[in-house]
């Protein structure tokens, strides 16, 4: 099959594109690289079937090729105010990214008869009142919140796929992703794993905003990346909405914890004010997941962080 990823050189992008070309699909890659990297996508530049398309989606899309399958996969997705990659830097990027940039996707889609996956967000469902979040849960978001141009943006995105699939009948798939981490996550990205193990491997405090007390559930990316080709490749999916995440749930406490443990760190643990709208609890119901897919993660939470400290160990200057 011939597939294109947009944002294919980000950290959720860059293992999809890995594993379509390990499994011997012809692989189109689109990206601006505005929080994507090259340097993921180092082992692929040379692959036959690999094909690197320097592009922002928000402008029209022209691609020769007959495509069978597009994954959406671009967004900035940080929420952290002091990065500049973070949604909340980049809100103008983001805002269009999941609409504009939708829309020309599905228009590519349209006409090329391809499966459309749109990487919708856990997001969506903002700080959610009920625990935990199935599909038909239709969220707590606040619409003029620091963080609504993201969930927003998304929510938007998934209206838009939805009016494709009803009025052009695109076949298009819609996934909730849960928070994800793993290798490749940008330094300066300053997600919750990414800035602990930074802070801990390099003996720094570890700041927790809040009491540390509101809680995640973390998925690792070979699962989530199972997942994703699983729904884009399943006949009969058209129009399903499909979360996909770990329901494994701790505090930020005892993930800062783990993280210090692992890397035999010194690091102090301190307390930051809040951040807005930050959600209390976060879990998946991934009952549809099991049930269409026969899906569900089987990385163990302390596996996936060693190996993504020693990821990041090799690559980080204490």
């Amino acid at each position: 099959m011939i597939i294109l990823v947009a944002g294919g050189g980000g950290f959720i992008g860059s293992h999809l594109c890995e594993k379509l070309i390990r499994e011997n699909h012809q692989v189109i890659c689109v990206d601006n690289l505005s929080t994507g990297l090259r340097e993921n996508l180092y082992t692929l530049i040379s692959n036959k079937n690999f094909e690197f398309v320097k592009k922002d989606i928000n402008e029209m899309i022209n691609i020769k090729k007959k495509i069978d399958i597009i994954f959406h996969l671009a967004s900035p997705a940080s929420p952290n105010p002091y990065s500049q990659i973070s949604y909340l830097s980049l809100w103008k990027e983001t805002f269009l990214t999941n609409t504009l940039g939708t829309v020309n996707l599905l228009e590519l889609a349209l006409k090329n008869q391809a499966i459309f996956l749109y990487a919708s967000t856990s997001e969506i469902y903002g700080n959610p009142q009920i625990h935990p979040q199935p599909e038909n849960y239709w969220g707590n978001v606040n619409p003029v919140g620091v963080r609504s141009i993201y969930d927003e943006s998304k929510r938007a995105g998934e209206t838009i796929c939805y009016y494709y699939s009803l009025k052009k009948n695109v076949d298009v798939r819609i996934v909730r992703i849960f928070n994800t981490y793993g290798p490749r996550m940008r330094l300066d990205d300053k997600r919750m794993i990414i800035n602990f193990i930074h802070q801990a491997l390099t003996n720094k405090p570890i700041t927790i905003y809040g009491n540390g007390h509101q809680t995640r559930s973390l998925c690792y990316i070979d699962d989530l990346i199972n997942g994703l080709i699983l729904i884009a490749f399943k006949n009969g999916l058209k129009g399903q909405v499909i979360n996909l995440g770990n329901p494994e749930e701790y505090r930020v406490i005892d993930y800062a914890r783990m993280i210090k443990k692992i890397t035999g760190s010194k690091s102090r643990i301190i307390f930051l004010e809040k951040q807005q709208d930050d959600p209390e609890r976060r879990r998946p119901d991934i009952a549809k997941a099991i049930s269409l897919l026969n899906w569900q993660p089987i990385v163990d939470i302390n596996i996936g962080l060693k190996k993504t400290v020693e990821y990041y160990r090799s690559i980080i200057k204490k």
